[in-house]
């Protein structure tokens, strides 16, 4: 513990954001990151507790009272090494993780918690730029071959540890560019990707060899252009000739299905996806040329669902030049402030504003979509209703409809599990929500029900968080590992 009363001597101290009329003529990150006196004093405030709920609340484990602590004392190399030793990209968490550690300092119980994030943030930026993030190459090669079908958080992190391993691992992705939805359902205001493209560089310097542009699955799902399930690859693989060419297979994507709206007027042109919408702009953002981009240039615009996904939709709205933004959700609008006593150390449920929401958004909560409107199969407005809910059920309210002009409609209403031609292809055995049927169990964790194949990630657990992504990778890494060699040395 650095400073004993740094707690009672200093106060909190948000990340900052440059102003919004600059940041809205750029697809550029635009959070202003702590100093090192800001970074010194945010460290000093950690109370390095008996128990470290902080380290709890934070999926993968991170050692946050001794970063805090050297972060304290200057010593940031140290402070790196602490921080990479639970979380293989902590520059994604530091911008896009909603810091569940925070929720459950204790610091949180009675006042604002330690801003673990933005030293976390300060810390890999600083690692980066000393030059002390190096390929980490296996000193001893196993002879073995695993195949990591997708190169999202979890398959990044995966195949880094198994190359690490000494495993001769082969990444595959169906896009053509590496990332998964930190690539194309992100956007690059949070995370722009060249930070995916330098740990995607270490990992090829360690050994990973990248694949883009691959589907696994069967032939017979065919590679149709625009395909929603190949998502145009250029190549098709099947998994017999994987489990042939591999000693093991993590199935490591996404959970890519979007979750639909299917009410009256679904067909009208000008009702979209919120992932038909966000991985355009990114594509664009990278150089691509596309023909017919969805665009809201002008547009009154309606993002249904009122999570991050949701958020993401707004903040590019406004970078298009929408005409207006409003934001839907189903839910009554949350507290402004939790209940600590009650909800402490997890995570709360309080109404967050993101920093797309402070960019010229309109939030209606407790309202209903009950139909798409329109003419000559054109969009032109939703008709809505307000809600309540009584007892535990949805009532809507008499004489609350109406007719909300709209333009553009994007359905962010989360996912409902990953795309299921991919496990059927391998004949994974599934749950009850769709995802691939595997325990976290320390032994033998992380496997399915085919020989030579385990699951892991969105794939595995449903939508979840960056974090939770990278915590199964490792997890899963460390059973792949044992299997191949009857034990492993991974941290799981």
């Amino acid at each position: 513990m650095g400073k004993t009363t740094g707690f009672m001597e200093y106060a909190r101290v948000e990340e900052g954001y440059t102003p919004v009329a600059e940041r809205l003529g750029h697809y550029k990150e635009f959070v202003i990151g702590l100093d090192e006196d800001q970074s010194r004093q945010q460290g000093a405030r950690c109370m390095d507790c008996g128990t470290p709920f902080c380290s709890h609340g934070c999926p993968v484990n991170n050692v946050i009272p001794d970063f805090n602590d050297l972060v304290y004392h200057a010593d940031w190399k140290n402070a790196s090494e602490v921080l990479h030793s639970t979380n293989n990209f902590p520059e994604f968490t530091g911008r896009i993780c909603p810091a569940p550690c925070e929720a459950a300092c204790v610091l949180n119980v009675n006042a604002d918690p330690v801003g673990i994030k933005s030293i976390e943030h300060a810390i890999i930026d600083r690692a980066w730029q000393e030059g002390w993030v190096q390929p980490r190459v296996a000193r001893h090669r196993s002879g073995k071959k695993v195949a990591v079908v997708g190169s999202g958080p979890a398959g990044m992190a995966a195949a880094q540890q198994l190359a690490r391993a000494g495993h001769d691992v082969t990444l595959f992705e169906k896009n053509d560019r590496a990332g998964g939805l930190l690539r194309y359902g992100i956007p690059d205001f949070k995370l722009e990707k060249a930070h995916i493209d330098r740990r995607i560089g270490q990992m090829q310097a360690e050994g990973v060899t990248l694949r883009t542009g691959v589907f696994v699955g069967a032939a017979t799902q065919g590679l149709g252009k625009g395909s929603k399930v190949n998502n145009g690859a250029r190549e098709n693989l099947e998994p017999g000739q994987l489990l042939a060419d591999f000693d093991a297979v993590l199935l490591a994507g996404g959970a890519e299905q979007s979750r639909d709206l299917p009410i009256p007027g679904r067909e009208l042109d000008g009702v979209h996806f919120a992932m038909e919408f966000l991985p355009q702009q990114n594509k664009v953002n990278a150089g691509d040329k596309l023909k017919g981009q969805l665009r809201a240039d002008g547009k009154h615009v309606v993002v249904i669902g009122g999570g991050d996904t949701g958020s993401d939709c707004v903040g590019t709205s406004r970078r298009h030049g929408a005409a207006s933004v409003t934001q839907f959700e189903l839910l009554p609008a949350p507290p402004r402030e939790e209940n600590r006593a009650l909800t402490w150390p997890y995570w709360p449920l309080k109404l967050r504003t993101s920093s797309s929401h402070e960019e010229g958004c309109t939030r209606e909560f407790a309202i209903a979509t009950k139909e798409f409107v329109g003419e000559k199969g054109r969009l032109s407005g939703v008709k809505t209703v307000r809600v309540e809910f009584k007892d535990g059920k949805m009532l809507e309210s008499p004489g609350s409809e109406k007719i909300l002009p709209a333009d553009l409609v994007l359905l962010a209403m989360g996912f409902v599990g990953p795309v299921a031609p991919v496990l059927d292809a391998f004949g994974v055995d599934k749950d009850a929500r769709g995802n691939a049927r595997a325990s976290t169990d320390f032994h033998g964790g992380y496997a399915t029900n085919v020989p030579k194949v385990f699951a892991a990630g969105d794939m595995r657990r449903g939508q979840s968080l960056v974090v939770w992504a990278i915590r199964e990778g490792r997890q899963a890494a460390r059973a792949v590992d044992e299997f191949l060699m009857g034990y492993s040395d991974l941290p799981r």
